[in-house]
């Protein structure tokens, strides 16, 4: 299950209902993150995996169909480089390849440790956001 942000929810509400706010453009590239946890993630406070060659990977989603989305490719993050990456619990999608906006987390299915040495991947089709 994901979950929007506090951030993207008013952005959402803004652009679709908000006459004379409808200025929201959305960033042309977004961003899986790896997360270690996650405080208040509607309020963006979550810890993202640093160091250790750790990267956020440009995203790409197929056409959304039935109230859903998927990922169009695989998603590969580098190889754990000098270190792990720790136990990986949650994924977010921002608007930029560093700092910028938190938009989307959801948890995994079942938490991931990825240890130096190891290599994460989200196979085609299997990050899937719903808008329920």
């Amino acid at each position: 299950m994901a979950n929007a942000t506090n951030f993207l929810e008013l952005k959402v509400l803004d652009h679709v209902l908000s006459e004379g706010v409808r200025s929201y453009t959305p960033s042309t590239t977004l961003h899986l993150a790896l997360l270690t946890a996650v405080a208040d993630g509607e309020a963006g406070t979550v810890t993202e995996v640093t160091g250790n060659g750790y990267a956020r990977r440009a995203l790409v989603f197929n056409a959304a169909s039935s109230g859903s989305v998927t990922n169009n490719g695989d998603i590969t993050f580098p190889t754990a480089s000098g270190g792990a990456f720790g136990t990986i619990t949650h994924v977010g999608i921002y608007d930029a390849l560093t700092s910028g906006n938190l938009l989307i987390f959801a948890s995994l299915a079942a938490p991931k440790t990825v240890s130096d040495g190891d290599t994460f991947v989200i196979q085609n089709n299997n990050l899937q956001i719903n808008m329920a």
